[in-house]
């Protein structure tokens, strides 16, 4: 029979990586020049030290550009808040994705078993198990979780025959 599993999954290699080549351009910019800008991967997150909104977004947006450069979807960084630091500085904390949540597992069983497809999806930790009897169904089901709007990236892996 037939399976693959549903995934989100982040190479926190390349985050790393994305976040090391994010502050070496921020030390090299003209309009950083004299400015407390920090990022570190802390935890499953990312924390941001800079001195105002501005220069935080700006630096978000050299972050979310390397995260596309290494071909990490920038929709699994999230504003987790917002906080006053030491010195004149704010402090953000993003969270890393990671894994499907009950509520999107729950969207995406609800779309698959409204499309009448004869396969079966199973809930495994953070991850879904799809399994059926012809590949073809599969694929149609890649398709229909592919149209799903799940603000998250997914992934399709071990796909068995």
């Amino acid at each position: 029979m037939p399976t693959f599993d549903i995934v989100s999954k982040i190479d926190m290699q390349e985050v790393s990586n994305a976040i090391a080549n994010s502050m070496k351009e921020i030390t090299q910019r003209y309009d950083f020049k004299g400015s407390k800008s920090n990022l570190e991967l802390k935890d499953k997150g990312i924390l941001l030290e800079t001195e105002d909104e501005l220069k935080a977004k700006q630096v978000i947006e050299i972050l979310i550009g390397h995260f596309v450069k290494r071909s990490i979807d920038p929709t699994v960084i999230r504003l987790k808040n917002t906080e006053k630091a030491s010195g004149n500085t704010i402090r953000q904390n993003y969270d890393l994705l990671e894994g499907i949540d009950q509520a999107a597992s729950k969207k995406i069983i609800s779309e698959v078993k409204n499309s009448k497809i004869k396969v079966q999806v199973k809930i495994q930790g953070n991850e879904l198990r799809v399994s059926g009897a012809k590949r073809d169904d599969l694929q149609k089901t890649m398709d229909i979780v592919l149209g799903v709007n799940l603000e998250m990236p997914i992934q399709f892996v071990n796909l068995r025959d």
